[in-house]
């Protein structure tokens, strides 16, 4: 199960990204989050913005609406989604 946080409006979640994988997709639940696999290497925060971008595609909000809050240098990240309640997001995260 995804644990989901609302702070002001906006979803937070655990995300461990996977970087350099053969494509960029959610490959399911992880420890209370998501684990994401992202074709993009973490160098020049490319791995970063795609990450972005997959959720962005996912809720089908822009991309600047979805930021890394912490872990931007690391495997393990929180992702904010601006706009999107945590009743929202786990009915787009059951699918996973």
């Amino acid at each position: 199960m995804i644990e989901l946080r609302e702070k002001r409006g906006c979803v937070v979640f655990a995300v461990k990204a996977q970087p350099r994988s053969s494509k960029s997709r959610i490959c399911g639940a992880y420890n209370g989050g998501l684990k994401v696999s992202l074709k993009a290497a973490p160098v020049d925060d490319a791995a970063n913005e795609e990450c972005c971008e997959l959720f962005a595609k996912l809720f089908g909000v822009p991309a600047s609406r979805v930021h890394i809050i912490s872990g931007k240098s690391s495997r393990t990240k929180s992702v904010m989604i601006e706009g999107v309640g945590s009743e929202v997001a786990s009915l787009i995260f059951d699918k996973f």
